[in-house]
C-alpha cells in the first residue's frame, strides 16, 4: 500500500519509475490520499459522477458507465441512453479490449429505407426527424456487458449519481440552452421534451433554470433494479417500439422484437505504432479507429516537432494527411459483420509509406483517391454523416492505471426529436449512406436490416515507449472526431503539450477541396500562406469539435476539457 507519497509522486511509483524510502525524521509523518483515478468530461456535473464512483472504488468501467449515464441528464443534446457509444479499455500491461454499443437499424430495413415512394431522395432534415431515423439503442447493453467484464462495484451503485441529478435537479447552462433555441424542432417536438425544457410561450428555459426529470429517474431506478432487461424486454421496450414505429411512414418500423434481440459486441481492438508510441483505438463499425491510425502513420515520415506547432507548413501536412485517410474511410469502412473492411490493409506500414509518399510539404495534392490496400472489396462506402454536436467523449483512469475511453452519442442535437420514459431517442441510421447505390454500384455503407451505421467516433488510449499508460483521448463532432483526436495526440507527442494544450490547438480539416481554418486563431491570419500551399478554397469559421484527455505529463495525470468550452458550462 502507498504511505505518505507526494500525489505527483504517486503516479511515478505506480509506473515503477521510481522508489520512494522515507528517511527518518523526528517529524511526524502526514497521510497523503493514494491515487484514485482521474476523469475528463464536457460537463462538470457528469465528471463529478465519475470521480465519485472512483472515489468509492470503482474501476475505471464504473465511473465510465456513472458519466454516460449523467450526460443522460446533464447533457440530452449530446448523448445518453437513447444512443449509443463505443468504449475502449487499456490496461496498465498493454491489454486492451473494445465494446460495441453502436444502435442497429431494425430488422423490416432495407437499402432503400430512406428513399420516397417515387425513390427520390429527400430533405436530410426530413429523414432526422422522423423514426426512419432511430436505430436500437445500445448504450445500455455496452455498459452491462462492459461492466460484467470488469466493474468492481455493484451494477446499481453506478446509477446513484445520475438519479440524484435527475430527480433532485439540475441548472441548465449556457450550452444547454444554446442547444435547445437552436435545435429547438428537435428538441421540443415530443410534448415530453416541450414540458421540460420549454416554457408555455415555447420558449427555451433560460440559464440557471432548475430542470427535475422524474421520469428519468425512474426509468434510471428500474435499470439499476433489474439491469439491462428493464430496458430491452418490457414497458420500456414496449415503449420505445410504440413510439417509433408511429412516427416511421413506411413498412418494415422497428419492432419490440429488434430491442430485444439488440447485442453489444466485444471487438478487436485496432493498435498500430507512432514515434515509439502505441496507439488503440476502435475498430468498424466506426472509422474513426482507423482513419485516426492512417493520418498519424502517414505523418509519421516528417519532423513535426522540428517543423513547430504555429507554422503553416505542419497543418498543410496534416491536412493532406487527412485528406488521403478519408478518402479511404469513404470506399472502404462500414460495418464489418456485412462487409468485408481491409483494416490490416489499411494500416499497413508498407501501404502508409506509399500514401505518404504521396504528399508533398510544398503543395497540396489535386485530387486524392482512395489506394488499394491489400484485401480491398469492391464495394463503395459513401455515407452522409454531417458534422453535428450531438456526441460526448469521456476519459477516466483508475488506482489500478487502467484506462477507459468512451465515447457517446446520440447523433444530431437531440437526436430524432423523440422522447421515451425521459430520454431522447438517436437519429444514428442517418450515418448510413441514404442513397443505396452510387453510379449503379451498391455501397457498403448502405441501410440493411440489424446493421450498424459507419461512424467517426475514435475513442483512443496512448502508451507510451515504455509501455506505460499515456494517455486517454477523443472527441465529438460528427466527422471531425478522428481529425480533432489526431490533431490532440500530435499535440502530445509531437509538441510535449499538455492535455488542455493539445485540445486546444487550432483546428484546421479538408473538406474535399475546401479547407477549414479555425476563426480568431493564427490560422486565420496565415490564410494566404494556406492558398500558396495550394488550399484556395478556404472556410474561416468557428471549429465545429469539442474534445476531452487525460495526459500523464510532470508526474501526474491531467484532466482537460476543450477549452473551448469556457464560459458554456458556467452557471451564473
Amino acid at each position: 500500500m502507498l504511505r505518505a507519497l507526494p500525489l505527483s509522486l504517486v503516479a511515478f511509483t505506480l509506473s515503477g519509475c521510481i522508489t520512494y524510502t522515507q528517511a527518518d525524521t523526528a517529524e511526524p509523518r502526514t497521510e497523503a490520499p493514494a491515487f484514485t483515478g482521474a476523469v475528463s468530461a464536457a460537463d462538470p456535473r457528469a465528471q463529478a459522477a465519475g470521480e465519485e464512483i472512483l472515489a468509492r472504488g470503482g474501476s475505471a468501467t464504473d465511473a465510465a458507465i456513472a458519466v454516460m449515464l449523467a450526460l443522460t441528464v446533464v447533457e440530452p443534446q449530446s448523448s445518453g441512453i437513447g444512443g449509443g457509444g463505443f468504449l475502449v479499455r487499456g490496461e496498465a500491461g498493454g491489454s486492451v479490449t473494445t465494446f460495441d454499443g453502436r444502435e442497429t437499424a431494425p430488422s423490416g430495413a432495407t437499402p432503400d429505407w430512406f428513399l420516397s415512394e417515387t425513390g427520390e431522395l429527400p430533405p436530410f432534415i426530413d429523414s432526422v426527424r422522423s423514426g426512419l431515423s432511430v436505430g436500437v439503442p445500445g448504450n445500455i447493453a455496452l455498459a452491462a456487458k462492459a461492466h460484467a467484464a470488469h466493474g468492481r462495484l455493484d451494477w446499481a451503485t453506478l446509477f446513484e449519481p445520475a438519479i440524484r441529478l435527475a430527480r433532485e435537479g439540475f441548472r441548465i447552462n449556457p450550452r444547454l440552452n444554446t442547444s435547445l433555441e437552436s435545435a429547438k424542432n428537435r428538441a421540443a417536438f415530443s410534448a415530453e421534451g416541450r414540458a421540460l425544457f420549454f416554457d408555455a410561450e415555447g420558449a427555451a428555459l433560460p440559464v440557471g433554470t432548475l430542470v427535475r426529470n422524474e421520469a428519468l429517474a425512474k426509468t434510471f431506478e428500474a435499470l439499476a433494479a433489474r439491469g439491462p432487461e428493464a430496458f430491452y424486454a418490457g414497458e420500456i421496450a414496449q415503449a420505445l417500439a410504440t413510439t417509433i414505429a408511429a412516427d416511421t411512414p413506411r413498412d418494415g418500423a422497428m419492432t419490440y422484437a429488434d430491442i430485444a434481440s439488440y447485442e453489444a459486441k466485444e471487438r478487436d481492438a485496432v493498435c498500430t505504432p507512432y514515434r515509439e508510441y502505441r496507439i488503440c483505438s476502435m475498430g468498424p463499425p466506426t472509422s474513426g479507429g482507423v482513419a485516426v491510425q492512417q493520418i498519424l502513420g502517414q505523418l509519421e515520415r516528417f519532423d513535426l516537432a522540428a517543423l513547430g506547432a504555429d507554422n503553416p507548413v505542419t497543418w498543410h501536412l496534416f491536412l493532406e494527411a487527412q485528406r488521403l485517410a478519408y478518402a479511404d474511410r469513404e470506399i472502404y469502412l462500414a460495418d464489418s459483420d456485412f462487409v468485408s473492411v481491409p483494416v490490416a490493409g489499411l494500416l499497413e506500414p508498407t501501404y502508409l509509406a506509399e500514401r505518404s509518399a504521396l504528399i508533398s510539404p510544398d503543395r497540396s495534392l489535386a485530387d486524392p483517391q482512395a489506394g488499394k490496400p491489400r484485401g480491398a472489396p469492391l464495394a463503395l462506402a459513401d455515407g452522409d454523416e454531417s458534422v453535428e454536436h450531438g456526441t460526448s467523449h469521456f476519459a477516466v483512469i483508475d488506482s489500478a492505471r487502467t484506462m477507459v475511453s468512451y465515447t457517446s452519442t446520440v447523433e444530431g442535437p437531440f437526436g430524432s426529436g423523440l422522447m421515451v420514459a425521459g430520454f431522447y431517442l438517436n437519429n444514428e441510421l442517418t450515418d448510413f449512406s441514404r442513397s443505396p447505390q452510387v453510379d449503379g454500384r451498391l455501397v457498403a455503407n448502405r441501410v440493411e436490416g440489424g446493421k450498424r451505421p459507419r461512424s467517426s467516433m475514435s475513442p483512443t488510449v496512448v502508451y507510451d515507449p515504455e509501455g506505460q499508460p499515456f494517455m486517454v483521448v477523443g472527441a465529438a463532432g460528427g466527422s471531425t472526431i478522428p481529425v480533432t483526436t489526431a490533431r490532440a495526440i500530435i499535440g502530445a507527442i509531437d509538441f510535449g503539450l499538455s492535455a488542455e494544450g493539445s485540445l486546444g490547438l487550432p483546428f484546421t480539416m479538408a473538406f474535399g477541396s475546401r479547407v477549414l481554418l479555425e476563426e480568431g486563431t493564427w490560422l486565420e491570419t496565415s490564410a494566404e500562406a494556406f492558398r500558396a500551399l495550394g488550399h484556395e478554397d478556404l472556410i474561416i469559421r468557428a471549429a465545429p469539435i469539442k474534445g476531452g484527455a487525460l495526459l500523464h505529463g510532470a508526474g501526474e495525470w491531467q484532466s482537460a476539457r476543450d477549452p473551448r468550452l469556457v464560459g458554456q458550462l458556467e452557471l451564473p
